[in-house]
């Protein structure tokens, strides 16, 4: 009977510098992903000062229905007759709609 070859055990390999990268880049992203996320958090938690509270529009208030109207001062006057500018105001837009394409033949100058 032969003796057996003690065993050796296998040199451990080196790490790979690819795979050291790889988990590097890894690791960055998502460290500025958290970062962006905390950010986030943090700008939304501020108030804006120029905002304020609709009182009219909480959560314990009665919503309108179909039935309810609007104040007077609110509502306008059917009986009004516009004027030329309020007319001139709402006639409807002719013309070629604005676009950034050139139109076929023309040059860009």
């Amino acid at each position: 009977m032969t003796k057996p070859h003690p065993h050796k055990p296998a040199p451990s390999p080196k790490p790979n510098a690819k795979t050291f990268g790889i988990n590097a880049l890894s690791i960055g992203a998502a460290a500025i992903g958290l970062g962006g996320a905390l950010l986030a958090v943090f700008l939304r938690s501020k108030a804006n000062p120029a905002e304020h509270a609709a009182p009219d529009l909480a959560l314990g208030k009665p919503r309108p229905g179909a039935t309810d109207r609007a104040p007077d001062a609110f509502r306008p006057d059917p009986t009004a007759v516009p004027t030329k500018a309020e007319r001139e105001s709402l006639r409807p837009a002719t013309g070629p709609a604005p676009s950034f394409a050139a139109d076929r033949g023309s040059t860009l100058g």
